[in-house]
């Protein structure tokens, strides 16, 4: 495998599949699935999922609510997800540790980042809940901090679309994807990846970023085995598309969303 030791950063709203809320069971056991496959090749795997298919903390202040309130809520929300992936990875009998940021003795771990260590070095997938356990971070910070703090080889950030592109394909045939890019291009170029702290925090620790999709059974374990998908965010990136480099993908099959397709998600 190329990475011995990675941390995947999934959407909450993927999770909801077809539905407009909630969770999908099919999708949460095709995630399980998909982690169950790399984790039996002796990958060390930790994960981060949002909670933007229950609630996100963003909404509390269009609803008139307190914001640190509203963030709470929503590091709930990431918790009952992290819950579901826990019980559909056990469901596959995959041994699994749910290490939360806020304190929830009936159902989490604390989060401490030596037993974090020690249960992936175990091989057991671990699953961080509740975000960085603080208002006004995001999981996509969350899932930052928590790769650096495990010494993970890189984030994988899964999504519904398959990388990063040079514009909205819908809005301009042209549109190419990006294979490689630098974390200074995706600042000039103004590319959505991440929010700006958990984009820095790569940056600054040159932990690299893949942006993949998650949704195709299989992207996963290809990935890890080598196989070029997506767009690798690092500080050697080539950066492929625009300024008149070859196009990577047909603009014909780019999907329906620009860039990441998923909004940075609230913890």
């Amino acid at each position: 495998m190329k990475y011995n030791r990675i941390l995947l950063k999934l959407s909450g709203e993927a999770l909801m599949g077809q539905q407009q809320y909630g969770i999908d069971a099919e999708r949460l056991m095709q995630y399980a699935s998909e982690i169950k496959s790399v984790a039996a090749t002796g990958v060390q795997v930790a994960v981060v999922i949002g909670g933007g298919n229950i609630y996100r903390g963003v909404q509390a202040e269009a609803f008139g609510l307190d914001r640190v309130q509203g963030d709470y809520m929503g590091m709930l929300a990431t918790v009952i997800n992290s819950m579901a992936l826990q019980s559909a990875l056990e469901k596959l009998e995959v041994s699994t540790r749910l290490l939360s940021g806020l304190t929830i003795q009936r159902v989490c771990e604390p989060y401490i980042r030596r037993r974090a260590v020690r249960h992936l070095e175990k091989g057991r997938v671990v699953i961080f809940g509740a975000g960085i356990g603080s208002p006004y971070f995001t999981t996509d910070s969350a899932a930052s901090l928590r790769a650096i703090e495990i010494e993970a080889d890189v984030v994988l950030k899964g999504t519904r679309v398959d990388g990063i592109y040079t514009a909205d394909p819908e809005k301009d045939p042209t549109a190419t994807r990006y294979a490689e890019i630098t974390f200074d291009e995706v600042l000039s170029k103004n590319l959505n990846v991440m929010d700006m702290t958990a984009f820095t925090l790569c940056k600054e620790n040159n932990l690299p970023i893949i942006v993949f999709d998650m949704n195709t059974p299989g992207n996963l374990e290809r990935l890890l085995n080598g196989e070029s998908m997506g767009t690798l965010v690092s500080a050697g990136g080539t950066g492929t598309g625009r300024d008149g480099r070859k196009p990577l993908l047909d603009p014909k099959h780019s999907p329906l969303q620009p860039l990441v397709g998923n909004q940075p998600e609230q913890a």
